[in-house]
């Protein structure tokens, strides 16, 4: 299993550093959040060290959706955001492969929980359509 010394997520996995364990599985661990931003905000990695979720082998993800699930059934929530975000621009912080599952209380509004702006983009039919058959060359 691949592993990086100076990860703080590596070093929760090793049990290097405490953690509020709720789940764990042969490549996947799940714990409470430290910096929360809902009552239950939780975390879900693989065991594996990868950046970037296109750095993660397929084999390491397999147990990912059903650890998520779970940990989202265990909230209690009926509202939730799983977020995962890749690279510093995108908001990643840990440079560790990691899926929160953030509570959304219904009456909450921007109190707790996830809050998100959507910067919808407008583009023509010819560009949307560029950027498809770009991706779709790509699969």
């Amino acid at each position: 299993m691949a592993s990086l010394a100076s990860c703080i997520f590596c070093k929760i996995v090793k049990g290097e550093i405490p953690s509020m364990k709720l789940l764990e599985t042969e490549t996947v661990l799940a714990f409470m959040d430290i910096g929360p931003i809902a009552r239950g905000h939780c975390l879900v990695i693989p065991k594996y060290h990868a950046a970037k979720l296109t750095d993660l082998p397929d084999e390491q993800t397999a147990d990912i959706v059903p650890a998520l699930k779970k940990i989202a059934i265990a909230t209690g929530a009926e509202n939730y955001n799983i977020l995962q975000n890749n690279g510093r621009p995108a908001h990643q912080i840990v440079d560790h492969v990691h899926f929160h599952v953030i509570p959304k209380p219904a009456d909450a509004g921007d109190a707790e929980g996830l809050v998100i702006g959507w910067p919808t983009q407008s583009l023509s039919k010819d560009e949307l359509n560029t950027i498809y058959e770009q991706m779709k060359s790509k699969l």
